[in-house]
């Protein structure tokens, strides 16, 4: 176990920790708001006040799986000490700032994973990744977004089915009372997988401190800091990143918005009951990319797509080179 670190500066770390958390809230509020938003159902200072209040209240839904898999799952507990998690937290934030200047929704679950991971292998090298978290975070990657897809899709051909004898006008009236429902499944998920991340990252810290005694858990005022926060940033809004999630990959109607949040949603619940950190972004994106597709496969903008994509691609990467800079930096300074 490292050193003790002097109160200032633990106090130091866990307020950068609750930046990313805040800054998660922000950048990741059009997962929660885009499809609300742009069928028009809600206007946009309404929908975050409805996503931040069922963010907040996520942790009376979900245990804390993700945070054990964020805390131990991804590098060893063992070589935890503050300058790794500064340096992992510090390559999350700058690759968060510049995909949020530029308006590209990538993943901040997989920044901060990459920043953990450029910072171990800064560290320790191969050693302190461990790969079965990290083999299994990294298949989320394909399989959040391909199953937010099918079961987006897949609903919207049994709601269609099931009101194949409605007018558009009768099935916009019902569906715009069910994405109240919807946005309110999606940001629980949000809410229950996102901040479970940074509660990760702070116990992590404090067990490395010896602060949590011999076993590895999360206390309650990181879980209650860590929701807080979150809910925080999603109040905030990211009004870029909406309108690329919200109307530049597909137009949706009430219908379609329904069928992608409670796909993107039944997704976040099923990851994080089994303890993965998933990506939001990717999950909405793949709902959303599979009620377009249900529709036609012309009706989804394929280029803005792909851009996205190569964004999830590079996140990991850029983040942990990032992340692992800082780490020499600070050896440097300090």
């Amino acid at each position: 176990m490292e050193a003790a670190l002097a109160f200032p500066l633990l106090v130091g770390l866990i307020g950068v920790a609750l930046l990313f958390d805040l800054l998660n809230g922000l950048h990741d509020a059009a997962n929660s708001i885009a499809t609300i938003v742009s069928t028009r159902v809600l206007r946009p200072h309404y929908a975050v006040a409805w996503a931040a209040f069922f963010n907040f209240i996520a942790f009376l839904f979900f245990g804390l799986h993700v945070a054990e898999t964020l805390g131990t799952g991804i590098i060893s507990a063992d070589i935890v000490d503050p300058r790794v998690i500064f340096a992992a937290l510090i390559g999350a934030i700058i690759w968060n700032v510049v995909t949020w200047m530029y308006g590209i929704p990538s993943s901040s679950s997989h920044a901060l994973i990459g920043g953990m991971i450029g910072a171990g292998l800064a560290k320790a090298g191969f050693d302190a990744v461990v790969w079965t978290g990290v083999l299994k975070t990294s298949a989320a990657i394909v399989l959040s977004p391909l199953t937010g897809f099918v079961l987006a899709l897949l609903l919207v051909l049994l709601v269609s089915w099931l009101f194949i004898r409605q007018t558009p006008f009768a099935v916009d009236r019902v569906f715009r009372v069910m994405q109240f429902i919807s946005a309110s499944l999606y940001s629980l998920g949000h809410g229950g997988n996102d901040a479970q991340k940074t509660m990760g990252i702070i116990a992590v810290l404090l067990y490395s401190q010896g602060m949590l005694g011999s076993e590895f858990y999360v206390p309650l005022w990181v879980v209650l800091s860590c929701q807080f926060v979150l809910a925080l940033g999603t109040l905030l809004g990211g009004w870029r990143i909406v309108h690329t999630m919200g109307s530049r990959i597909t137009r949706l109607n009430p219908m379609q918005g329904f069928c992608a949040e409670t796909g993107g949603a039944l997704t976040l619940f099923g990851a994080t009951w089994l303890g993965i950190p998933v990506s939001t972004t990717h999950t909405i994106t793949g709902s959303i990319i599979g009620v377009g597709a249900a529709r036609r496969v012309s009706a989804v903008r394929w280029g803005v797509a792909s851009n996205i994509v190569w964004a999830w691609i590079i996140t990991l990467p850029i983040s942990g080179v990032i992340a692992a800079i800082c780490y020499a930096a600070v050896g440097v300074f300090a």
